[in-house]
């Protein structure tokens, strides 16, 4: 079970840890290849019992509410990569020299000899919209690719289907790259570093170094934010194959081997002929939707990679002008009485609240819900005069408050105690109150939703619905 591929699965001994979305793919895969396959799991529910029952049916055996214990004679572990490198699992697997893969690190070994190459994305936030962007571009540039890993199609999918690929636009969390230890990327970028997640990784910089891993190995380029000091420090500590280039990106005046904004346009000053003199420009920044600075970034890091990979200037601008963001990510739900309310309830960590919150210049901010061991202080001090006022709702909107009574004291706060469904209404009418012509009512929780809500997405319809209700109103 070294590095390289296995091609002899027969017999093989494979524990899957967790059902869901990576650990019953991975299984079935596995058993198809002649793998005796064992799936633990913690839970024991209905829903798992019904999982179970469906790979049970092929052979598969599972051991449900049991997910500590490793497996007599096991060869391998395949794991989830939600569960923490701490389980009892993973201590027995090391203790008996048992490797661990991810459901990254299963799909990299089982690529075939003229398996597409992967440009890679990781970073605290915008991985999502960036691989998007990434794929879009390469789309223009007529290549066979698709969006995979975090998102979109499976990993195990894009690498045993059917469908033939020229490249693939890959997002990779901390969690999968921590199980990844041979992947090896053509190119890759880490957008960006702020704490989450620490929960999982134990630090920041365990949680750095596992963001760090994308880099090993890449063959053409380690994109890096200039903003962000710490991704060029990973980049730096990086082993990667002879050539290969660190490739900055900033919304500043590139300098040679970076990538940057002039006037207006995304230039390249990395992947050009004598890059000391010359420019080549990509695209306008009105080209991306929405123009907002962290989108900006998300663009440049997506273009970069194209770059990296050989694609021409016209197949940036017209990738960058075809893609659409997803719902609830900065969504322009209506104007009402000259106030434009935003739907960014896919902020959910501070880190894509800062960077929601900047985008905007007079600011009505709908914020709270299940803070998942987050502070608030930096957010607060970095958005305060950005504020006109702040409606604040679900579990732990405390936290947002005091921190707004240390760094925007003069801020007006309507603090809503609820936290059923219905709250998003008054929230939404007492944020109207609070704007005037030429605001944004911004919905950047900087919270988790599952206090009030099924996930973000239900938390950004509720806001949408609510819009409409006034707009009905006027």
């Amino acid at each position: 079970m070294g590095s390289g591929q296995v091609t002899d699965w027969q017999g093989k001994n494979v524990t899957v840890a967790g059902l869901g979305v990576s650990g019953i793919p991975a299984a079935k895969v596995l058993h198809g290849l002649g793998a005796k396959v064992t799936v633990v799991n913690d839970g024991d529910d209905t829903r798992a019992r019904e999982q179970a029952a469906e790979l049970q049916a092929l052979g598969i055996t599972v051991r449900l509410g049991d997910g500590a214990t490793l497996p007599e004679g096991t060869d391998l572990i395949v794991t989830a990569p939600g569960w923490k490198p701490d389980k009892p699992l993973f201590t027995a697997a090391r203790e008996a020299g048992v490797p661990v893969w991810g459901d990254v690190e299963l799909a990299w070994r089982l690529r075939g000899p003229d398996a597409a190459p992967w440009l890679a994305v990781t970073g605290t936030n915008g991985k999502t919209t960036t691989v998007q962007m990434l794929a879009s571009i390469l789309k223009a540039a007529g290549l066979r690719t698709a969006a995979v890993g975090n998102i979109g199609v499976s990993l195990l999918d894009a690498v045993l289907g059917e469908e033939q690929y020229d490249v693939l636009a890959v997002e990779l969390s901390s969690y999968q790259l921590h199980w990844a230890p041979s992947l090896r990327a053509h190119s890759a970028a880490v957008l960006n570093l702020a704490p989450d997640h620490l929960d999982w990784h134990g630090s920041m910089e365990a949680y750095a170094k596992d963001k760090g891993r994308i880099y090993e190995g890449n063959r053409v380029a380690c994109v890096y934010n200039v903003a962000d000091k710490a991704t060029e420090d990973l980049v730096r500590e990086a082993d990667v194959e002879e050539g290969c280039r660190a490739v900055g990106f900033t919304l500043g005046t590139p300098g040679p081997s970076q990538l940057g904004v002039v006037e207006g346009l995304l230039v390249d000053r990395a992947f050009v002929e004598s890059r000391q003199k010359n420019a080549q420009e990509l695209a306008e920044v009105s080209d991306i939707n929405p123009p907002a600075p962290h989108n900006i970034a998300n663009a440049l890091a997506a273009a970069a990679l194209a770059r990296a990979f050989g694609v021409p200037a016209k197949a940036v601008r017209d990738g960058l002008r075809a893609f659409t963001p997803d719902a609830h990510r900065i969504a322009h739900v209506a104007d009402v009485d000259g106030v434009a309310y935003v739907d960014d309830s896919k902020a959910t960590n501070t880190h894509a609240a800062e960077a929601s919150l900047a985008a905007y210049e007079s600011i009505v901010w709908i914020a709270g819900g299940l803070a998942k061991g987050a502070t608030f202080d930096e957010l607060v001090a970095k958005s305060a005069k950005r504020l006109r006022g702040v409606v604040l709702i679900g579990a732990d909107r405390a936290l947002i408050r005091e921190a707004l009574a240390r760094h925007a004291p003069e801020v007006p706060v309507v603090d809503l105690d609820r936290t059923d469904t219905g709250a998003m209404l008054q929230a939404v009418q007492e944020a109207q109150r609070l704007a005037v012509a030429g605001d944004t009512v911004l919905l950047a929780p900087a919270c988790a939703s599952m206090d009030m809500f099924a996930n973000y997405n239900k938390r950004g319809d509720a806001f949408a619905e609510a819009v409409r209700e006034l707009g009905a109103g006027t």
